[in-house]
C-alpha cells in the first residue's frame, strides 16, 4: 500500500521542513508530488527525500544549486544499483559454467 501525505502532513512528518522550503523544493523539482483532486500528495519516498534535502541543506549549509547536483548524483547511484541488481539476477539464471566464467573475468583471472 502506498502512503500519501498532504502538504500539511508531510511538513508535520519532516521536522525541518517549512511550507516555504517545501515550495522551493517542489519548484526546483527535487520532489514531484502526485496531483490529485484534493491537491498535491507526497509519497513516502518523497518524505524520505525531503528529510535528506533538509539535512543536507542544514547540516552542510548547501544552497539549492549544490542540492540539485547532489540529489542528481544520488538518483544516478540508485539507478546504477538497480541496473546492477538486474544484471546480477540475470547472471544467476545462467548455467554454472557461465557464472564461473563471469566470476573469473570479474576477478581478472
Amino acid at each position: 500500500m502506498t502512503v500519501h501525505y498532504t502538504e500539511t502532513q508531510v511538513i508535520a512528518a519532516v521536522t525541518r521542513l517549512t511550507p516555504k522550503r517545501l515550495s522551493r523544493f517542489v519548484q526546483a523539482e527535487f520532489v514531484t508530488p502526485v496531483l490529485s483532486d484534493t491537491g498535491p500528495k507526497f509519497r513516502d519516498i518523497d518524505r524520505v527525500r525531503l528529510e535528506l534535502l533538509c539535512e543536507l541543506s542544514d547540516d552542510f549549509d548547501l544552497d539549492e544549486d549544490a542540492l540539485g547536483v547532489i540529489i542528481s548524483l544520488i538518483d544516478q547511484l540508485h539507478s546504477v544499483r538497480s541496473d546492477l541488481r538486474r544484471v546480477l539476477s540475470a547472471v544467476q539464471q545462467e548455467p554454472t559454467e557461465v557464472r564461473e566464467r563471469i566470476a573469473k573475468a570479474l576477478a581478472g583471472v
